[in-house]
């Protein structure tokens, strides 16, 4: 073959092609030329997928986390993960100004603030639709946002107590404060439960965010105050 006489004979001809010399073969030359672009293309795709970072969901990662010290930003993990949802969880308790030190009162009072935030504006979106007059069942969910509002303000307010409104929590505040939210949570379902019987859907996509995030936000301070005595524990503190 004319490719192992090339490669046998590099530096040196034969007698026969130094009398009837040849030339290349044009397709040979393509060929070689394909396999190295070929080659050098699949290196630097794999150099790119190698380098480039990998894309993990970590609630710890975002522009909020940035700023908190190594610290918080654990606390606030331990926390959020006895919750159902972490990741809004983590957002929320981020806000909290660390250079007041926060403790789990603090993160359970921001927590519930949250929440009476985000059924505060379901409740005025609701009071917005235009069919709220023709379909009794939108009436009856402010009738029962109404109620879980007021559950929710008054477990803030049973955490604050003496005339400087320290937040403090005993097993009785717990139980307490965990039927209420419970029932706020409750309120929220049963609101559901009513538009799905009826038949209706919210179009606009505001309402349906403002919805889960509610039910995000409840969940989650229900889920805090239920893991209180062993959140407590894990930071070497006992309950009254």
């Amino acid at each position: 073959m004319e490719s192992v006489n090339f490669f046998k004979g590099y530096g040196k001809l034969s007698h026969l092609e130094s009398q009837n010399p040849r030339p290349r073969s044009a397709s040979a030359a393509i060929t070689i030329s394909a396999i190295l672009l070929f080659t050098l293309v699949i290196g630097f795709t794999l150099a790119a997928l190698l380098l480039q970072p990998i894309n993990d969901k970590d609630p710890t990662d975002s522009a909020s986390a940035s700023s908190l010290s190594s610290n918080l930003v654990e606390s606030i993990k331990t926390i959020c993960n006895v919750t159902r949802y972490p990741d809004s969880c983590f957002t929320a308790l981020s806000s909290l100004n660390a250079s007041t030190k926060p403790d789990l009162e603090a993160f359970l009072d921001l927590s519930l603030q949250v929440a009476i935030t985000h059924l505060s504006d379901l409740s005025s979106s609701f009071k917005s639709l235009n069919d709220l007059h023709s379909q009794p069942a939108l009436k009856d969910c402010l009738t029962l946002f109404d109620d879980a509002l007021s559950r929710l303000n008054d477990s803030v307010s049973a955490m604050k107590v003496g005339t400087g409104k320290e937040l403090v929590l005993t097993k009785e505040m717990i139980s307490d404060i965990q039927t209420w939210i419970s029932a706020a949570m409750t309120d929220q379902a049963t609101c559901n439960d009513a538009l799905e019987e009826m038949g209706w859907t919210a179009a606009d996509e505001v309402v349906k965010s403002q919805s889960q995030s509610c039910k995000e936000s409840i969940s989650n301070s229900l889920a805090i105050v239920a893991n209180m005595q062993n959140l407590l524990q894990k930071c070497g503190r006992t309950m009254h």
